[in-house]
């Protein structure tokens, strides 16, 4: 039996006009959840630099926007892992093209 985020076919999960859905569809409104919380974050943060906030609160809120996102980007690429790439492996769907890309994103967000 598939994983939840793993498609039927065991094709290419992540491309929404093949299969209509991404990997990350099941945790879709939590992740919509914390890009609004960090949106939220990053208007605090104009806010503080209108007001003339002090630095160092500003870079510090910096800082929190900035794991926010990290965070979230390293749980969508759990889900690509775990979903996309690891079906393109169990069936046997270019899984090299999988891993490459997948090795790619984490070169990515390493360099971030």
């Amino acid at each position: 039996m598939p994983s939840p985020t793993a498609p039927e076919t065991g094709a290419d999960c992540c491309h929404k006009a093949e299969h209509g859905a991404h990997g990350y569809n099941d945790n879709k409104e939590s992740h919509l959840r914390r890009l609004r919380r960090i949106e939220g974050q990053v208007r605090g943060l104009a806010r503080m630099i209108e007001q003339d906030d002090y630095c160092i609160d500003v870079l510090t809120q910096v800082s929190a926007t900035t794991r926010a996102l990290q965070s979230m980007a390293l749980g969508l690429l759990d889900e690509h892992l775990k979903g996309c790439v690891a079906s393109a492996i169990h069936h046997e769907n270019d899984p090299e093209a999988k891993i490459a890309e997948a090795s790619a994103a984490i070169a990515r967000l390493v360099r971030s």
